[in-house]
């Protein structure tokens, strides 16, 4: 059952509208006032949420707001409703990311068509699309519409590289994002001696290159493949279309921004702090999330120098590790291959 949030000040209109609804079969969870109602948002997540703009504590707009600067509520979709019929409400309520807008008093029907018409386009972005080229034309075709599609498909021709080609180098000025469609791509910085600290490594299905073009900076670290590896370019003007016209595009990046925020963090935290033999660890287990296909975790083949670089330690200390791990039975070795042998002890290892 679909979870509604009205946040509605008005006794007579909030249990109205909740008996509609509730009679459409939709879980119902009411609040008299906005500052109630973001609290609500926050910890029910609900589907959808029904907002009146004049309320007293915190109006519309700003539930509005604060709901769509919190990664977890960003991407709900969101109607007003106002007994005002003034066009420049309604732009500012449209401008500031609102899906649709009623006029009170609505009909019965008006409502339950806003509604269902809202939850549907939602279901289509959290479909788990096919991690390439196809998945992406499909959420690209459901953000932007077929019109639009039919432009940024000719211009999304898959690019080809070889393993250890660049995608784009630290100080290049970005021209689009990079959606990995097979292969493994890393990212790292390097200092002036040339020495390389990876960043990130990233596979079929990811994102990359997104933060520096939000931002508008040069590129701070270059991206290479790891094996041979094709990807699709999405030009600049065609990213920022989707980011400011798409409230749910824009919630996704909302999130691997945050995501990628607290990565960093703990990496940062990790480098700090653990050991070698921890670090080493953690790094084993991430690498073995990203050679995992279909659930079933497979052998990956990575240079003792970019498991160095990942670690931030010296090669000749990846090695004795590796090494350490072999004899312990927490991992075996075949032809430079690595194959985690126990995934529990290696992770109570890295805790």
């Amino acid at each position: 059952m679909k979870k509604i949030l009205l946040i509605e000040d008005n006794k007579e209109m909030r249990e109205n509208t909740c008996e509609i609804l509730e009679l459409a079969n939709y879980q119902v969870i009411t609040a008299s006032n906005g500052k109630t109602g973001v609290d609500i948002a926050l910890k029910e997540v609900p589907d959808l949420i029904i907002c009146d703009i004049m309320m007293p504590e915190l109006d519309g707009y700003g539930v509005l707001y604060l709901i769509s600067k919190n990664p977890t509520t960003s991407g709900i979709p969101f109607i007003f409703l106002t007994a005002k019929a003034e066009k420049s409400d309604m732009r500012k309520g449209m401008s500031m990311g609102a899906d649709d807008y009623l006029t009170k008093p609505f009909e019965e029907m008006e409502l339950l068509n806003a509604v269902e018409a809202r939850m549907r386009k939602n279901e289509l972005f959290k479909r788990e699309f096919s991690k390439n080229v196809d998945g992406l034309n499909e959420f690209l075709a459901n953000a932007k519409g077929m019109e639009e599609l039919t432009k940024l498909s000719a211009e999304r021709k898959p690019h080809h590289y070889k393993k250890k080609d660049a995608i784009y180098m630290e100080g290049d000025e970005p021209t689009g994002i990079v959606f990995i469609n097979k292969g493994k791509i890393k990212t790292f910085k390097s200092n002036n001696d040339g020495k390389e600290f990876i960043t990130g490594i990233y596979g079929a299905g990811d994102f990359i290159g997104y933060n520096d073009l939000i931002e508008n900076k040069e590129h701070k670290e270059t991206a290479e493949t790891l094996e041979d590896s094709e990807v699709v370019i999405i030009p600049k003007q065609d990213f920022f279309s989707l980011l400011y016209s798409n409230r749910d595009v824009a919630a996704k990046f909302i999130k691997l921004l945050s995501n990628n925020l607290q990565d960093n963090e703990e990496r940062l935290l990790n480098l700090a702090y653990n050991s070698v033999r921890k670090r080493v660890a953690d790094a084993l287990l991430n690498l073995q999330g990203r050679y995992t296909i279909a659930g079933s975790p497979q052998p990956f083949n990575v240079s003792r120098e970019d498991l160095a670089s990942m670690v931030g330690t010296a090669t000749e200390s990846v090695i004795r590790t590796l090494s350490d791990f072999k004899e312990e039975k927490l991992i075996e070795i075949k032809d430079r291959n690595i194959v985690i042998a126990n995934t529990d002890r290696l992770t109570r290892l890295k805790n």
